[in-house]
């Protein structure tokens, strides 16, 4: 498993974060502190926490001429990013309010990310095959097809379904071989609220996938082969918890890589998700594995 290939197929975004006291409510105009541009997606997040996370990762996916420093930061993390494509119009973005508490309020705009095309999926899979592994989200288009398209390779399909919607319903989840869903996400999939339930409702349903499940403050639980195994959180003060669940997911699958550990696999990705948090920013917030290690003492 340690040489397996990993692909990363996804969004790139440029984020513009705004400091603001509350997230804004319908109708209101609110004054924000601060602004600040960053290198987002969860795609590009995935990648990034991949590659920091001392994983061997290509990126696939599209940008456009306005999208230099996402390309930049991917290269100057380890992201191999040769199989990107640079497309006319203008590349995805967000607009996230952070408020006081460190939660936030995101609007995207898909961009290029949404030009992907069959014969895109077929150039950027080019040598990848069994056993290799492509992480996905839902911030770029022709979803189902990429997994398809994966699936038909023999490569392990990890999903983090997220942004939900009806987009994830024509998508084939029986292929995926790794979930990664917060609580909201679980139960959109599931119909099931409590987290034990929902572990229940994934084994019942796609008996040849493993879950990664996030709670929040009450940490994270996976189910492995059956088995269940339980993370909490590694306390620490939150500014931004934007790019959270991406630095969780990709410090995971690197350990996991390495080690095939899932218990030490969760414990480094809860160190690295608590340190993203208390950071701000996405990208720029994700760790190194070498301060992940100091943290825990390795």
């Amino acid at each position: 498993m340690a040489q397996a290939k990993v692909l990363s197929f996804g969004s790139l975004n440029l984020d513009f974060v705004y400091q603001v006291d509350h997230i804004v409510l319908g109708g209101e105009t609110i004054d924000a502190g601060e602004v600040a541009t960053h290198c987002g997606g969860k795609g590009l997040n995935q990648s990034i926490a991949l590659a920091r996370g001392g994983a061997d990762v290509a990126h696939a996916g599209i940008v456009g001429a306005d999208g230099q420093a996402l390309l930049d930061i991917c290269r100057e993390s380890g992201v191999d990013v040769s199989r990107v494509h640079v497309d006319e119009g203008r590349s995805g973005h967000t607009i996230i309010q952070v408020d006081k508490h460190g939660q936030n309020s995101i609007i995207l705009f898909g961009g290029t990310n949404r030009g992907v095309t069959q014969a895109y999926i077929d150039e950027a899979l080019e040598g990848y095959g069994e056993g290799d592994l492509i992480v996905l989200q839902n911030e770029v288009n022709m979803l189902p097809q990429i997994i398809e398209s994966a699936a038909a390779r023999g490569m392990r399909v990890v999903l983090n379904p997220s942004p939900f919607d009806a987009r994830i319903d024509e998508c084939d989840l029986s292929r995926v071989w790794l979930f990664f869903v917060n609580e909201i996400e679980g139960e959109q999939i599931t119909g099931k609220s409590d987290p034990a339930q929902i572990l229940d409702a994934f084994a019942e349903r796609y008996p040849g996938s493993n879950v990664v499940l996030t709670l929040g403050s009450d940490g994270a639980v996976a189910q492995f082969g059956g088995e269940r195994f339980e993370q909490p959180i590694i306390p620490t003060t939150a500014v931004d918890t934007t790019a959270a669940g991406d630095t969780f997911s990709g410090f995971f699958l690197a350990e996991y890589l390495r080690s095939e550990d899932v218990a030490q696999a969760m414990l480094c990705a809860a160190q690295a998700s608590s340190i993203a948090v208390s950071r701000a920013g996405a990208a720029p917030s994700i760790p190194a594995l070498d301060e992940v290690r100091a943290a825990l003492g390795a």
